[in-house]
């Protein structure tokens, strides 16, 4: 008898599942440490303002977190990295949507693989993505040094930019199918992603998520507060 191929669910994890950013958490903690300089915060302080103020967008203050994180990671020391890690999960691992947290547990139940792909560095990644019982984890990959300090270089970049040709990379390597697959996203950058599969389901969109949704058709899910509704 055939073996039967095994079904997988694709998540992003920042604004996802995660109701932050690993990301800024990480960069805010790291200098709370003093692992980076205490002004590191400043490269973004004003995006940060402006979207709080909603008078800029989301994808500018994280743009500018990442040049924060890329500005300062050389030479950090991986260990204290990875400390700074674990500070971040034991205040915030809790701190999920119950929508999203409800399918990672439905999907488990029905034997899915469950993968999380993300852009926050893959060692924070990993360390939440255990909590929640991922099968497979994506993330940058910062290059490290025969010191074991950071080289401030991501390793394969190209791979993690592109959801969809990780969706492509987990079909081939892990022997799952395609058949009733599910992939849920925040963001256009998880359009890719969301396209591969055949149920994507798009929550708390962006704007440009949202229009791009609508058009194909796609479902729309918002959690506000401790209700959550379908967006017709």
């Amino acid at each position: 008898m055939q073996k039967k191929e095994r079904k997988v669910a694709f998540f992003d994890i920042d604004g996802t599942i995660f109701r932050s950013s690993l990301l800024i958490e990480l960069v805010e903690e790291l200098a709370k440490q003093d692992i980076f300089p205490k002004d590191a915060v400043k490269v973004y302080e004003h995006e940060r303002n402006r979207w709080l103020d909603r008078k800029g967008t989301y994808e500018e203050y994280i743009d500018k977190v990442v040049l924060a994180f890329m500005k300062h990671v050389k030479g950090v020391y991986y260990g204290d990295l990875k400390d700074a890690g674990k500070a971040v999960m034991k205040r915030y691992q809790h701190r999920v949507y119950r929508y999203t947290r409800m399918l990672v547990s439905e999907y488990a139940k029905r034997g899915y693989m469950l993968v999380a792909i993300s852009h926050s560095p893959k060692a924070i990644v990993d360390s939440f993505c255990k909590r929640m019982g991922f099968d497979k984890v994506y993330g940058m990959v910062y290059d490290i040094g025969p010191t074991d300090c950071f080289t401030g270089e991501i390793i394969d970049e190209h791979l993690i930019r592109n959801k969809g040709s990780i969706v492509r990379r987990v079909v081939e390597k892990e022997g799952v199918t395609l058949t009733g697959s599910v992939a849920v996203g925040d963001t256009e950058g998880d359009i890719a992603m969301l396209e591969a599969v055949q149920k994507p389901i798009c929550f708390n969109p962006n704007q440009a998520l949202y229009r791009y949704a609508k058009r194909r058709g796609w479902k729309v899910i918002v959690e506000r507060k401790d209700v959550v509704y379908t967006i017709e």
